[in-house]
């Protein structure tokens, strides 16, 4: 059955985007709520999409928004919070607190299907805060059945264009002459964004998804560090990496914490010491996935040619 209504959760962001077109492309109906309207530009002229100004986090106001809605998407995730044990304040809100709230309102307002975007690595014994709010997140998803039909959506780090991962390193290269990395040997498996936007579309529409936990990765895997070093090729800053032993990066991160908008948290540092890699099959239903190689040079190596003309540009004034 093909959806008529859907609600994203989260949907102004990187990911939300991507799966804001693909409902569109289908001609869906898609209504995202989100805390300022103003910063919803990127899905705010997409056809048959509604932004409107709410509180996600208010179980009354989720249950208005999805009276009308045949499923819910929910994309929401951090990734940084004050600590605690098992896991600090702001990762319970808005990966635990948040799911419970969403199968409440699904509950009430009789929406039958939740598509819930979790993480690989999820795991409740987890070594990092991330991974442990992440693991119980999915239990509060899970306990909506039998009344809500839910799956889970397990991607590794996602890149696209517009990602704040390759596109991260790449600006790095082009501002230090050297790159200092912790968890260099930490391997992933980067998944397209285009990908997962297809898998949640294949979801609201197959019905062998419905009470399935899928992974979702790319074609190979690759160490943090061969992506650094591929990224700084790729837009002409060749760096050297400089891999740091757990201790340095941890102390490197707590630096980090320091700035208004972190990079880089020791929570994301313990995070790395377990590989983000599938288990099986990278992508379901048969999709075969897209490979950094074949993509990414359209757009970090574009801006590689771009950049040449820059001193042209400046004698011109322009």
């Amino acid at each position: 059955m093909i959806p008529q209504r859907v609600v994203l959760i989260g949907g102004t962001g990187f990911l939300g985007t991507a799966i804001a077109n693909r409902l569109a492309e289908a001609g869906v109906s898609v209504l995202i709520p989100t805390r300022r309207r103003s910063r919803a530009g990127r899905v705010l002229l997409l056809p048959n999409v509604e932004v409107i100004e709410a509180d996600c986090h208010d179980e009354a106001t989720l249950s208005r928004l999805f009276a009308d809605a045949d499923a819910v998407v929910n994309l929401v995730g951090i990734l940084h919070s004050r600590s605690a044990s098992p896991y600090g304040p702001d990762f319970a809100r808005a990966h635990v607190e948040l799911p419970e709230r969403i199968v409440a309102a699904c509950k009430t307002g009789g929406v039958r299907r939740l598509i819930h975007v979790s993480a690989l690595g999820a795991d409740a014994d987890g070594p990092s805060e991330y991974q442990r709010s992440k693991a119980a997140g999915e239990l509060a998803i899970r306990a909506a059945a039998p009344e809500v039909e839910w799956t889970i959506l397990r991607p590794s780090v996602i890149f696209g264009r517009d990602d704040s991962f390759l596109n991260l390193f790449a600006k790095l290269a082009s501002v230090f002459p050297v790159l200092p990395l912790g968890g260099a040997n930490a391997r992933f498996q980067p998944v397209y964004v285009e990908d997962v936007a297809e898998v949640v579309w294949r979801c609201l529409t197959d019905t062998s998804a419905n009470g399935q936990t899928l992974e979702l990765a790319g074609p190979s895997v690759y160490t943090l560090r061969q992506l650094v070093e591929y990224v700084s090729a790729l837009v002409g800053h060749p760096r050297p990496v400089i891999p740091l032993p757990e201790g340095l990066a941890m102390f490197q991160a707590r630096l980090m914490e320091l700035a208004p908008q972190p990079l880089m948290s020791r929570d994301n540092v313990r995070s790395m010491r377990a590989d983000n890699v599938a288990s099986g099959t990278p992508l379901p239903f048969g999709l075969v996935p897209t490979a950094i190689e074949s993509v990414v040079p359209g757009w970090l190596g574009k801006a590689t040619q771009r950049a040449m003309y820059n001193p042209l540009r400046r004698h011109a004034r322009r």
